[in-house]
């Protein structure tokens, strides 16, 4: 599709410099942008590249305007005024309503007339599909689970029993919601099974990455609350609970009963064990191992940087005299002590 500038400045709280009237039809990177494209400069690193770019516009602030001799879309905030843009310009493909003759859609299943049950999907008795929900290819819907309106399970995902997604939710190939948690109870050399008897419960605008977890409750539920984005490859435990608008990063684990509150983010590959408390606006850089509640917001690390083999050897052999050392600094400082009252004598 094609829009003005003039347009994409009043849906977007803009404003134009330069000509009004011209059209864009998709969004693209200052580099590869052509004539009939818009990007954005949200980096000040990258100024140069307004001198060389082919963009027919950009999206810039007021102070970074002058730079480009085009036009230019000026707002306050370029790179999530780009995101709005391009979700306008490239929406989610239309698709038809009904069901695919291949889906199996069991007896006392809800299925809305507005929506579509793709190729091979299988959606089990008592669920709800709500209106304009998209189910792709291959999707499995357990028993009672719901989908809400205008949700999208892109393909290959698993929605277990009694589970609940709300509305305007994205769920990527792969994902699984609602799997049993690893409840185990040691039985001499053996273990025993924990059924795992409660859901998985999502909120709105929920977006899971591909092949991502979410493991449902042992007895109460696994909660995800409304906003929540979760990139692949996460695995959240039973009786997790995540708070509004938090987003995750690839490959972070949460182990279970962990409440994490809103706001947050969690870097990619960083680790979280069971039973913390979590507050709100918690920032965990990539890497990072948390192992103990966090009471008050803000920026936490705890990952070490990869050194040269021979240096981390040797900062390994040291750590692990850690021990030994503190306590021979403790005996020097005692022995100090003593001669400094014996001197004062």
């Amino acid at each position: 599709m094609a829009v003005t500038l003039a347009e994409l400045a009043r849906r977007f709280h803009g404003r134009v410099k330069g000509n009004p009237e011209l059209a864009v039809t998709r969004v693209a990177s200052l580099d590869s942008a052509g004539p009939g494209d818009i990007a954005f400069l949200s980096d000040r690193k990258n100024l140069a590249k307004l001198t060389k770019t082919a963009a027919g516009a950009v999206i810039v602030t007021e102070a970074d305007a002058s730079h480009f001799t085009g036009s230019a879309l000026i707002v306050s905030d370029p790179h999530l005024c780009f995101a709005r843009v391009a979700q306008f310009l490239h929406p989610f493909p239309k698709f038809s309503t009904g069901v695919h003759a291949t889906a199996v859609i069991e007896s006392g299943a809800q299925v809305a007339t507005t929506a579509w049950i793709g190729p091979h999907s299988v959606v089990e008795s008592g669920a709800k599909i709500g209106d304009d929900a998209y189910v792709g290819p291959g999707c499995y819907i357990g028993k009672n689970a719901t989908l809400g309106a205008r949700t999208r399970l892109v393909g290959h995902v698993v929605i277990g029993e009694r589970c609940v997604t709300g509305m305007d939710c994205v769920v990527y190939p792969g994902a699984v919601i609602g799997g049993d948690g690893f409840g185990f109870a040691r039985d001499g050399a053996r273990w025993q099974k924990v059924p795992q008897l409660g859901r998985v419960v999502i909120g709105n605008d929920v977006e899971v990455g591909a092949n991502t977890t979410i493991d449902r409750g042992a007895l109460d539920d696994t909660e995800i609350g409304n906003g929540v984005k979760l990139d692949n490859l996460i695995q959240i435990a039973h009786n997790v609970q995540i708070g509004d608008n938090t987003a995750i990063a690839a490959g972070v684990g949460i182990a279970g009963s962990t409440r994490i509150g809103q706001r947050c983010t969690l870097g990619g590959q960083s680790g979280v064990v069971g039973h913390l408390d979590i507050v709100d606006e918690v920032h965990i850089t990539a890497g990072s191992l948390v192992t103990s509640s966090i009471r008050e917001a803000g920026v936490y690390s705890s990952s070490l940087k990869a050194l040269p083999v021979d240096k981390w050897r040797r900062n390994a052999a040291l750590l692990h005299r850690l021990e030994e050392m503190s306590q021979r600094l403790k005996e020097i400082e005692e022995n100090l002590e003593l001669r400094s009252k014996e001197h004062k004598k």
